[in-house]
């Protein structure tokens, strides 16, 4: 049961940030084949740490707007989600 709760706040996290990147009326096959290609892609590294940029600014950006969306690799990221029950 735990794993089940832990994998949907996963896919629920997830599905936020294609919200917040702006994908929400994306089509699903270009949405997954924007990550597909994405996903070919991280093993260059500066492509990698381009992507990291851009979305660690994202995240400062909306926080200084005053909207408590955490930056995931941030140590208290689960805590700012709010209460995590399992």
């Amino acid at each position: 049961m735990l794993d089940r709760k832990k994998d949907a706040r996963e896919k629920i996290q997830l599905g936020g940030l294609i919200v917040k990147a702006g994908l929400r009326e994306t089509d699903k096959a270009i949405l997954l084949g924007i990550l597909m290609d994405a996903s070919n892609r991280l093993g260059d590294t500066n492509q990698r740490d381009r992507w990291r940029a851009i979305g660690k600014a994202a995240f400062k950006n909306d926080t200084q707007k005053g909207v408590a969306v955490p930056d995931p690799d941030s140590p208290d990221a689960d805590s700012a989600m709010g209460p995590h029950r399992d």
